[in-house]
C-alpha cells in the first residue's frame, strides 16, 4: 500500500458519503463510489463513539487496514475501480484480523454482484 491509495482529504471522503453505496457488514460499514482511476482508494473512520479510546480506534484502524491489504485479489476482480470509506464498528475489535478479511470478502462479493446486476441492466437498454 502506498500513500496513493489512501483518501487524505475531507472532501474526498464526504463525496463517497454523500455520492457512494453503502455495505453493511458485521465488522464495518463500507462506502463505495465508482472512480476512473485505475486504484482502489481507501479511507478509515473509527469514532470515539462508536469504537471507544485512542488505544481501541488505532487497533480497529489497523484491522481494516490489513483486511483491505490481504483482499487485494477480490478487489482486483472488481470490474470498476472504488473510492472506500470503512467505518469500523465496537464489534471488530473482539474479533481477530481474520474476521474483519471474511467480512471484507463478504461485502466485495456483494458489490460484484451489484456490478453484475447494473452490467446486465446496461445491455438490456442497449437492445
Amino acid at each position: 500500500m502506498t500513500s496513493k491509495d489512501h483518501l487524505r482529504f475531507s472532501g474526498e471522503i464526504r463525496r463517497v458519503y454523500a455520492n457512494g453505496k453503502r455495505f453493511n457488514g458485521k465488522f464495518m460499514t463500507v462506502f463505495a463510489l465508482a472512480t476512473e482511476l485505475p486504484i482502489h482508494r481507501f479511507g478509515i473512520t473509527a469514532s470515539r463513539k462508536a469504537v471507544g479510546n485512542s488505544v481501541q480506534r488505532n487497533r480497529a484502524k489497523r484491522l481494516v487496514r490489513e483486511a483491505f491489504r490481504l483482499n487485494a485479489g477480490p478487489l482486483q476482480e472488481l470490474q470498476q475501480r472504488y473510492d472506500y470509506v470503512f467505518n469500523a464498528r465496537r464489534s471488530l475489535l473482539s474479533e481477530k484480523a481474520g474476521a474483519a478479511v471474511d467480512d471484507l470478502r463478504d461485502i466485495i462479493s456483494r458489490m460484484s454482484r451489484a456490478e453484475e446486476k447494473r452490467t446486465e441492466i446496461d445491455r438490456a437498454t442497449v437492445k
